[in-house]
């Protein structure tokens, strides 16, 4: 990999911390995940998801493992996600979502990426663009199924389907969107795998793809040719209400700015909201919701925590901007101190716990992370381990 790639600055090791918050992510644990998609998949080709900056992980350095463990196939929502990946996957097939334009689409042909065909209305407008350019870097054509957001109906499918086997639309793949699939036995989730596998046998010879992450454990009637996990990639639980089996990918710590004490009715933070109903002891942590840790997850009966020597200590008060107080005052005298680092997630604090005090999923938490924490890569990208800022 060159080092010319737009990876952020390396941060030096060995230098004072500038930030408050330290964000790791195993990039060894991410390429564990796809393998065991893979797996999971048995013969269907395992995609990767990584749009949104890789859910916030670094879309280069994610990539560029991937790439390395042998992910031939990535889907971005837009353009600008496109051209990043193109750079340091330049052999990948990239699948652009949210689709194309009349004015963007000369850019899919120098990116050579392919767009996700949403509408009847997009697919004239493309046939008529790579008709004039004599283009032939194919398209993905979406059916909706059920999700109601993006994609040609079943009807309008069923009804396209004998054009596309004697005219060349360029379509190099059939896809739809599960809704519910991390709901064991919604209805929706049958419906949509029965609809999709119907209107698959009316496009003979073009790749079909169904399964999200969860629904890469609907079953094989979900996998087709090729299947698209995103947030599972990165460490979030895929089949809700039993056992991850996916590996963390992340840790998030804040540096500890302060312990002190305080009485009994004195209160914490904004609003005065929480109210100390015996002598306690806090830590300021400098994370705050500037750093991705909700605000919703404030300290009530259901607010987050920190793990602190070994112990959860759950938040009180509100979070704010740039700081989180925690209760430590059943640690052991001494266990904490000003310069710790608390981890917020990791040390058995996962994602989605994060997520479920904040009453949000995995995917927020994921994509608000980093957002001035100094990041630190770990596992090797081709032989280069980096520690940088955003």
């Amino acid at each position: 990999m060159a080092e010319t790639e737009s990876f952020p600055q390396a941060a030096d090791a060995q230098a004072p911390p500038e930030t408050g918050g330290l964000l790791t992510i195993d990039l060894d644990a991410v390429e564990a995940n796809w393998r065991a998609l893979a797996r999971q998949a048995l013969t269907a080709e395992c995609a990767a998801v990584v749009k949104a900056n890789a859910y916030g992980l670094g879309i280069e350095a994610v990539t560029s493992k991937l790439v390395q463990a042998g992910c031939k196939t990535f889907f971005v929502a837009d353009l600008h996600e496109a051209r990043r990946v193109r750079a340091c996957a330049p052999d990948a097939t990239v699948y652009v979502l949210n689709g194309c334009s009349p004015e963007n689409a000369a850019l899919f042909v120098e990116l050579n990426a392919r767009p996700v065909i949403n509408s009847m209305t997009e697919l004239a407008e493309w046939d008529t663009f790579v008709g004039m350019q004599s283009w032939r870097g194919g398209a993905a054509l979406q059916v909706d199924t059920g999700m109601n957001r993006l994609g040609i109906s079943p009807e309008e499918a069923a009804a396209l389907a004998p054009r596309v086997q004697t005219e060349h639309h360029g379509m190099t793949l059939l896809m739809s969107h599960l809704a519910c699939a991390e709901i064991p036995d919604h209805p929706l989730t049958a419906r949509q795998v029965a609809t999709f596998r119907e209107l698959r046998s009316l496009y003979r010879g073009i790749p079909a793809s169904l399964a999200n992450s969860a629904g890469i454990f609907v079953g094989d009637t979900a996998h087709h040719d090729l299947v698209r996990p995103g947030a599972a990639l990165y460490g979030v639980n895929p089949t809700p209400g039993r056992p991850n089996p996916m590996r963390g990918v992340v840790e998030l710590s804040g540096r500890v700015l302060q312990v002190r004490r305080i009485g009994v009715d004195e209160t914490v933070g904004y609003g005065a909201t929480w109210v100390a109903k015996r002598p306690s002891q806090l830590a300021v942590i400098a994370i705050g919701y500037a750093d991705g840790l909700l605000r919703a997850s404030s300290g009530t009966d259901h607010g987050g925590a920190a793990m602190i020597a070994g112990k959860p200590c759950p938040f009180v008060g509100r979070i704010s901007m740039d700081l989180v107080c925690v209760d430590t005052t059943d640690l052991p005298e001494g266990s904490v101190r000003r310069g710790d680092l608390a981890t917020i997630i990791g040390a058995g604090l996962t994602v989605d716990d994060v997520a479920a005090a904040a009453g949000t999923i995995g995917y927020e938490i994921l994509t608000r992370l980093g957002l001035r924490c100094q990041v630190v890569y770990r596992g090797k990208v081709n032989e280069v381990v980096r520690s940088m800022s955003w």
